[in-house]
């Protein structure tokens, strides 16, 4: 059973970043041009992940916070194909396409609301102009299984998939149709089997919690439920209410949210619930099975976060193609543009559809390695980081560290000479943590309606 102190979470109940990226999409502008970005695109070096944007869906999830594109029309699906080809084809004027691929991610809207025929397009034309793929490369997809079926399954083992994540949210009815999401334990279930079938070694499943009716009652029949899957990763996210951008979570009756306690007894069964069943905790929303090399890369502090979440591939360019896409390099964020016309008017144009990112200052480079290595590892060597970095730690974050003397008071971190430790509570809380060392959290410390909460 875990040893967490859920006694000290309330007081941290805050808006706060995911650190997905550190500076935060908030700090993406377009003083970032576009002649700096095909420079960092035509200079670097590093192996390359690629992330493919596919944004459609057939309906809204009401919790769902994505860019997405809701349509019923298959014209719509095949035109946006035609664009990411022109898309790629741009791109490869400006990369070397030899550099080696270690990781591909289809991501959305719903990537096999696509026709199995058309996936296969798209990432025979993605290896096309990108051949170097590593024999170990991470690829995956995200997955609806109410979209899913063999046709499906044959077009991604046949290109080498071997990891897929299959959003599940819930599998009480009352909470699925509040949610706009009905998809029965069965279907799922068969959805899993298929992949297992066809061999794919690595099935992640998505839950997130904080969702309109649901209690712990409720929650702990969808976690029986979830092990019949036997999943080698779960994701169980804190749901993120954020009504002043996203339409349809308005949709929701505020009153039906579970509050901020009943929040917290589901979470505290959920990682009793999972250690019990035989799996560990990873990072501050995952669960994984010993033998799953997300932990193993924990245990030697060799876990990387991006915008897909916990990874083991750290160190690669990533390349976002299509719609609102993000890339990120060594110095850079770069987004896509999030409008269609914009998108398709820019590659018409020969241009790839980037609209805003950063350009990372020295202080953003540091930072970013100390925000991610917490959110990643839980733990920094102070020595180590100071070698990489040729700075005092002490010196450098001198104004910052005092800041971090509640979260000491409360044990949830432990700091010397040599390095700054989280424990397991403090886990839970690493959001809050990594907000110390985040220089452009003055600017929001008075906005309720930036972030979600913490917590």
């Amino acid at each position: 059973m875990s040893n967490i102190d859920f006694e000290k979470f309330s007081k941290y109940s805050k808006p706060g970043p995911r650190y997905t990226s550190y500076p935060t999409a908030l700090e993406f502008n377009d003083s970032f041009k576009y002649d700096e970005y095909i420079n960092f695109l035509e200079t670097q070096k590093e192996p390359i992940s690629i992330y493919v944007h596919l944004p459609f869906c057939r309906s809204a999830c009401y919790f769902c916070g994505c860019n997405v594109v809701f349509t019923s029309k298959e014209s719509k699906l095949s035109r946006y194909v035609e664009y990411l080809k022109r898309e790629i084809d741009i791109l490869s004027q400006h990369i070397d396409t030899n550099r080696e691929v270690i990781q591909f991610h289809f991501g959305g809207g719903t990537p096999t609301f696509y026709k199995a025929f058309e996936l296969d397009e798209i990432v025979s034309y993605i290896k096309s102009k990108f051949p170097n793929w590593s024999d170990d490369a991470e690829i995956s997809c995200e997955i609806d299984p109410r979209f899913f079926n063999e046709e499906h399954i044959k077009v991604l083992t046949s290109h080498g998939f071997n990891r897929i994540s299959f959003g599940v949210q819930d599998f009480d009815p009352k909470v699925q149709k509040e949610i706009h999401r009905i998809q029965p334990f069965e279907l799922t279930k068969s959805a899993v089997d298929l992949a297992r079938e066809y061999g794919i070694g690595s099935i992640n499943t998505d839950f997130i919690y904080g969702l309109p009716y649901q209690s712990l009652k409720t929650f702990k029949k969808t976690l029986d439920l979830s092990i019949k899957l036997d999943p080698d990763r779960v994701a169980v996210f804190n749901y993120a209410h954020v009504p002043w951008l996203k339409r349809t979570m308005r949709k929701f009756d505020e009153t039906t949210l579970p509050s901020p306690e009943e929040k917290l007894k589901i979470f505290k069964y959920t990682i009793d619930f999972f250690e019990d069943n035989g799996y560990r905790m990873i990072g501050m929303d995952h669960f994984a099975k010993p033998q799953d090399e997300l932990f193993r890369a924990i245990e030697k502090g060799e876990l990387h976060r991006n915008f897909q979440g916990y990874t083991t591939k750290g160190g690669a360019n990533l390349i976002g193609i299509g719609l609102t896409s993000i890339g990120e390099g060594n110095r850079y964020y770069a987004q896509n543009t999030k409008d269609m016309k914009s998108y398709e008017e820019a590659i018409d144009s020969g241009r790839l559809p980037f609209e805003r990112g950063v350009i990372l200052s020295d202080d953003d480079f540091i930072r970013k390695a100390l925000i991610m290595e917490l959110m990643a590892n839980f733990h920094i060597d102070i020595e180590r980081f100071q070698r990489e970095h040729n700075i005092d730690f002490f010196e450098y974050f001198r104004e910052d560290i005092p800041n971090l003397k509640p979260f000491i008071d409360d044990g949830l971190v432990e700091i010397s000479p040599k390095e700054i430790k989280v424990n397991e509570t403090g886990t839970l809380l690493i959001r809050n943590i990594a907000m110390v060392f985040d220089a452009y959290m003055k600017k929001y410390a008075k906005s309720k309606k930036t972030f979600s909460k913490t917590v």
